[in-house]
């Protein structure tokens, strides 16, 4: 298992110096949320392309995927009924795929709330039947390309469209291309899900629906700064045997980014040094 921290975290620095930084720290990779990137990064260059993947090796470190995929160029949705929308939507998904792919990732997340929202006056089993149509496409990309992409489960209160792991799995099953997997998200996972952490964790691992982790306190914070206590989830995935990436996300940076960063990963990494002991 290695552990990535999720660029936005650190996104007032310039590319290279995020990638320095994190490495300094003792991260293993970035989880790149494109928005970070450009206003529309779907469209970076060939140059540009290269100069992310340059900057991250001169650093030791790896770019590992995309997470927040829809934030920018506004208006996207995987949902809407407008097919305008869901096309716009599917050919920028598809080309971040493919700049996934071309940085050396190897994961996408979706999860992007706002932009899967079921509007009140849609009908929920047809706008389920569209995001099962436009992330059949999809898979059939990422399959192309040799990434893996996640549906991320995400509580209630964030979005009204699969908020649970068993949500996200009946949709995997819909479409039933291997390249469509789900993730564990701890924040989301402890506000939506009825089981415990290491629960979810001993019955979606070894069903191989669990592709990828992220890692943040129920309070927004960076692990260890909250409440949570990591140690029964990190057991469980060693457990499983988990060789995939837990990528540190926070969504409240205490007291700034770096300073989250640094204490997430010590933290994270005492949690699993203490574990080896046992």
């Amino acid at each position: 298992m290695k552990i990535a921290l999720c660029n936005e975290v650190l996104r007032d620095l310039p590319f290279p110096a995020q990638c320095q930084r994190a490495a300094a720290l003792g991260y293993s990779g970035l989880e790149l949320a494109p928005f970070t990137l450009a206003e529309e990064p779907h469209r970076l260059s060939a140059d540009r392309r290269a100069q992310l993947r340059r900057a991250a090796s001169d650093a030791g470190i790896a770019i590992t995927g995309l997470h927040w995929l829809l934030l920018t160029p506004p208006g996207l949705s995987i949902t809407a009924a407008d097919p305008g929308i869901r096309d716009t939507t599917i050919d920028i998904l598809k080309r971040l795929v493919d700049l996934c792919a071309d940085l050396g990732g190897t994961v996408l997340v979706h999860g992007s709330p706002k932009q899967r929202q079921v509007k009140a006056d849609e009908e929920p089993l047809e706008a389920w039947n569209r995001a099962r149509d436009l992330w059949a496409t999809i898979a059939g990309q990422a399959a192309q390309a040799g990434v893996l992409y996640c549906i991320e489960p995400l509580a209630a209160h964030d979005t009204n469209f699969i908020n649970t792991i068993e949500a996200a799995v009946d949709m995997m099953e819909a479409v039933g291309n291997p390249s469509l997997r789900t993730m564990l998200d701890t924040r989301a996972a402890s506000h939506s899900e009825s089981a415990s952490l290491p629960q979810l964790v001993d019955r979606w691992l070894p069903a191989g629906a669990i592709a990828h982790v992220h890692l943040n306190d129920p309070s927004g914070l960076a692990p260890g700064q909250g409440a949570l206590n990591f140690s029964p989830i990190l057991k469980a995935l060693r457990r499983h045997r988990y060789q995939g990436l837990a990528s540190v996300e926070p969504f409240e940076y205490r007291p700034d980014g770096s300073t989250a960063a640094a204490r997430a990963i010590g933290y994270l990494q005492g949690v699993l040094e203490g574990l080896d002991s046992c």
